[in-house]
């Protein structure tokens, strides 16, 4: 994760090295088994399709949208924050979850 906060803060122009402590990982919303989509994820994906026409797959971009969601709906993240979510790909691995959608 560590790497791709770095190479996304270069390639948005921050200007500077992250350092460590503004990089951290949250844990929670990965559910028990890699792959397998849990509720919020399968929230995450329709909220975000629906609002933003944003295709995130159930892997890992459903599952952080759903961590996000969850942070602003919380109040972790303040709701007037300005949030880039770096999607990473993934939306092929969608046609494998169909029958999560019908």
């Amino acid at each position: 994760m560590e790497k791709i906060a770095r190479e996304t803060a270069g390639l948005i122009g921050l200007g500077r090295e992250l350092r460590d402590e503004e990089i951290t990982v949250l844990e929670g919303w990965a559910g028990d088994l890699y792959g397998v989509p849990v509720d919020s994820t399968l929230e995450a994906i329709r909220l975000t399709g629906s609002l933003e026409g944003l295709i995130l797959d159930p892997v890992y971009e459903g599952k952080s949208m759903a961590g996000l969601i969850d942070l602003v709906r919380d109040g972790d993240i303040p709701k007037d924050s300005n949030v880039l979510y770096a999607h990473l790909g993934g939306q092929p691995a969608l046609n494998a979850y169909s029958g999560a959608f019908g």
